[in-house]
């Protein structure tokens, strides 16, 4: 019988061989890269030069990857028996996060090399965290796809939406409905970046956190019982 460590090990490399096949998902990894490489002899504050490549890891890795990698299950019908299977709900959605987390704290620091970004510690609590809530979104994105091509359309305003807190707040004075961003949890890992607010700004994206990974949970439940 295989142990919780087994199933999440044997589900993290069946993901990775799934994800280095398949050319089109591996190289998104590499898109925050290149923006960090353009971005980092830009005239720029160094926190806003650092959230840039971030926001695009959030978006078109994290999350993107991770729903495409939920739909695929999906549309090969091999999600329904992994639910089924004597894995636990809780070694399938960790097994699923684990590869997109890793390669995108990947990312993340390659990003933070080429702009001359060196994060406290409290910044680094907070992008691990802020990686578990965009895997979530992805989780929930893919769960509602049908398809890959579909949850590429899904997962589009989370991409969107989320990731560029800190850029919609630059207009918010032009536009007051627009300062609703200063919640979402990449402003307040913008927060954390400048040191203001940091308990508070890492106690609302943990509450993000915990709230999607919640709708993830119910859904993945509803999945199992359909």
């Amino acid at each position: 019988m295989m142990n919780s460590v087994e199933r999440i090990q044997a589900i993290f490399t069946k993901d990775y061989k799934e994800f280095s096949r398949n050319y089109p998902l591996s190289i998104m990894m590499l898109f925050p890269i290149i923006f960090a490489f353009f971005y980092r002899d830009m005239p720029m504050d160094i926190v806003l030069k650092a959230m840039f490549p971030l926001a695009f890891t959030f978006g078109m890795f994290t999350a993107f990857v991770q729903a495409c990698l939920i739909a695929e299950e999906k549309e090969r019908n091999t999600l329904r028996s992994l639910l089924l299977s004597p894995a636990s709900l809780t070694d399938i959605l960790i097994g699923k996060s684990l590869l997109v987390t890793v390669a995108s704290a990947i990312s993340v620091v390659v990003s933070f090399y080429l702009v001359g970004y060196m994060p406290t510690a409290m910044m680094m609590v907070g992008i691990l965290i802020s990686l578990l809530f965009y895997a979530a979104l992805g989780t929930i994105c893919g769960l509602f796809a049908k398809s890959s091509m579909e949850a590429s359309f899904t997962v589009l305003p989370v991409m969107i939406l989320f990731p560029f807190g800190p850029y919609v707040l630059l207009v918010a004075d032009k536009y007051a409905f627009l300062k609703v961003a200063k919640w979402l949890p990449s402003s307040q890992l913008e927060l954390v970046a400048i040191g203001e607010k940091v308990g508070s700004a890492l106690l609302i994206i943990c509450l993000w956190t915990v709230v999607a990974w919640v709708c993830a949970i119910i859904l993945c439940k509803k999945r199992m019982v359909d």
